[in-house]
Protein backbone atom coordinates (compact mmCIF):
# COMPACT_ATOMS: atom_id res chain seq x y z
CA UNK A 1 0.00 0.00 0.00
CA UNK A 2 1.50 3.32 -1.09
CA UNK A 3 0.83 6.38 1.03
CA UNK A 4 1.32 10.11 0.97
CA UNK A 5 4.43 9.39 2.99
CA UNK A 6 6.03 8.01 -0.18
CA UNK A 7 5.34 11.29 -1.98
CA UNK A 8 6.66 13.33 0.95
CA UNK A 9 9.90 11.33 1.00
CA UNK A 10 10.35 11.63 -2.76
CA UNK A 11 9.62 15.38 -2.70
CA UNK A 12 12.01 16.06 0.20
CA UNK A 13 14.60 13.86 -1.49
CA UNK A 14 14.39 15.65 -4.83
CA UNK A 15 14.49 19.07 -3.16
CA UNK A 16 17.50 17.96 -1.12
CA UNK A 17 19.33 16.75 -4.24
CA UNK A 18 18.61 20.13 -5.86
CA UNK A 19 20.00 21.84 -2.74
CA UNK A 20 23.06 19.58 -3.12
CA UNK A 21 23.52 20.94 -6.65
CA UNK A 22 23.12 24.49 -5.32
CA UNK A 23 25.67 23.97 -2.56
CA UNK A 24 28.00 22.52 -5.18
CA UNK A 25 27.70 25.69 -7.23
CA UNK A 26 28.43 27.73 -4.09
CA UNK A 27 31.47 25.59 -3.36
CA UNK A 28 32.77 25.90 -6.89
CA UNK A 29 32.27 29.59 -7.55
CA UNK A 30 32.01 31.37 -4.21
CA UNK A 31 33.43 29.45 -1.26
CA UNK A 32 36.46 28.16 -3.16
CA UNK A 33 37.70 31.72 -3.57
CA UNK A 34 37.20 32.53 0.11
CA UNK A 35 38.52 29.32 1.71
CA UNK A 36 40.96 28.21 -0.99
CA UNK A 37 43.96 28.16 1.35
CA UNK A 38 42.17 26.91 4.47
CA UNK A 39 42.12 23.15 4.02
CA UNK A 40 40.18 22.48 7.24
CA UNK A 41 37.25 24.64 6.18
CA UNK A 42 37.39 23.32 2.63
CA UNK A 43 37.25 19.70 3.88
CA UNK A 44 34.33 20.49 6.16
CA UNK A 45 32.34 22.11 3.36
CA UNK A 46 32.95 19.16 1.07
CA UNK A 47 32.04 16.51 3.63
CA UNK A 48 28.79 18.18 4.64
CA UNK A 49 28.06 18.69 0.94
CA UNK A 50 28.25 14.90 0.43
CA UNK A 51 26.08 14.26 3.51
CA UNK A 52 23.40 16.46 1.95
CA UNK A 53 23.45 14.23 -1.13
CA UNK A 54 23.23 11.14 1.09
CA UNK A 55 20.15 12.53 2.85
CA UNK A 56 18.46 13.30 -0.46
CA UNK A 57 19.16 9.91 -1.97
CA UNK A 58 17.99 8.06 1.15
CA UNK A 59 14.69 9.95 1.07
CA UNK A 60 14.20 9.20 -2.63
CA UNK A 61 14.91 5.51 -2.04
CA UNK A 62 12.55 5.26 0.94
CA UNK A 63 9.87 7.13 -0.99
CA UNK A 64 10.24 4.77 -3.93
CA UNK A 65 10.02 1.52 -2.00
CA UNK A 66 8.19 2.18 1.27
CA UNK A 67 5.32 -0.16 2.00
CA UNK A 68 3.65 0.74 5.29
CA UNK A 69 3.39 -2.28 7.58
CA UNK A 70 0.06 -3.41 8.95
CA UNK A 71 1.34 -4.14 12.46
CA UNK A 72 1.18 -1.23 14.88
CA UNK A 73 4.74 -1.59 16.20
CA UNK A 74 6.27 -1.89 12.76
CA UNK A 75 4.19 0.98 11.43
CA UNK A 76 5.27 3.16 14.39
CA UNK A 77 8.91 2.25 13.72
CA UNK A 78 8.44 3.32 10.10
CA UNK A 79 6.82 6.61 11.08
CA UNK A 80 9.63 7.33 13.55
CA UNK A 81 12.19 6.48 10.88
CA UNK A 82 10.44 8.72 8.38
CA UNK A 83 10.46 11.66 10.77
CA UNK A 84 14.20 11.18 11.31
CA UNK A 85 14.90 10.93 7.58
CA UNK A 86 12.75 13.95 6.75
CA UNK A 87 14.33 16.21 9.40
CA UNK A 88 17.95 15.26 8.67
CA UNK A 89 18.32 17.20 5.37
CA UNK A 90 17.32 20.49 7.01
CA UNK A 91 19.84 19.96 9.80
CA UNK A 92 22.60 19.08 7.34
CA UNK A 93 21.88 22.14 5.20
CA UNK A 94 22.03 24.31 8.32
CA UNK A 95 25.32 22.63 9.23
CA UNK A 96 26.68 23.40 5.74
CA UNK A 97 26.25 27.14 6.29
CA UNK A 98 27.08 27.27 10.01
CA UNK A 99 29.80 24.81 11.00
CA UNK A 100 32.67 25.25 8.53
CA UNK A 101 33.03 28.99 9.11
CA UNK A 102 33.67 28.32 12.82
CA UNK A 103 37.03 26.82 11.76
CA UNK A 104 36.90 24.10 14.39
CA UNK A 105 36.52 20.34 14.19
CA UNK A 106 33.41 20.45 16.41
CA UNK A 107 30.56 19.36 14.15
CA UNK A 108 27.56 18.93 16.40
CA UNK A 109 24.89 19.70 13.79
CA UNK A 110 26.49 17.37 11.26
CA UNK A 111 26.67 14.65 13.88
CA UNK A 112 22.98 15.06 14.70
CA UNK A 113 22.06 14.96 11.00
CA UNK A 114 24.06 11.80 10.30
CA UNK A 115 22.72 10.08 13.43
CA UNK A 116 19.18 10.92 12.30
CA UNK A 117 19.92 9.28 8.94
CA UNK A 118 21.26 6.19 10.70
CA UNK A 119 18.37 5.92 13.16
CA UNK A 120 15.81 6.58 10.43
CA UNK A 121 17.26 3.94 8.14
CA UNK A 122 17.48 1.34 10.93
CA UNK A 123 13.93 2.13 12.03
CA UNK A 124 12.70 1.45 8.51
CA UNK A 125 14.68 -1.78 8.49
CA UNK A 126 13.01 -2.89 11.74
CA UNK A 127 9.59 -1.79 10.56
CA UNK A 128 9.77 -3.39 7.12
CA UNK A 129 7.13 -5.93 6.17
CA UNK A 130 8.47 -9.45 5.72
CA UNK A 131 6.11 -10.45 2.94
CA UNK A 132 6.52 -8.33 -0.18
CA UNK A 133 3.82 -8.27 -2.82
CA UNK A 134 4.83 -9.61 -6.24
Amino acid sequence: MRTRLNLVHKTVGIITVLVFVGTGVLLRFHFSLIYETNHLVRMMFRSIHIYILLAGLLNIAIGSYLIVSLGTRKRNAQWFGSICLLVAPAILVAAFFYEPVLETLDRHLTQVGVILLLVGTLSHLLGASRARPA
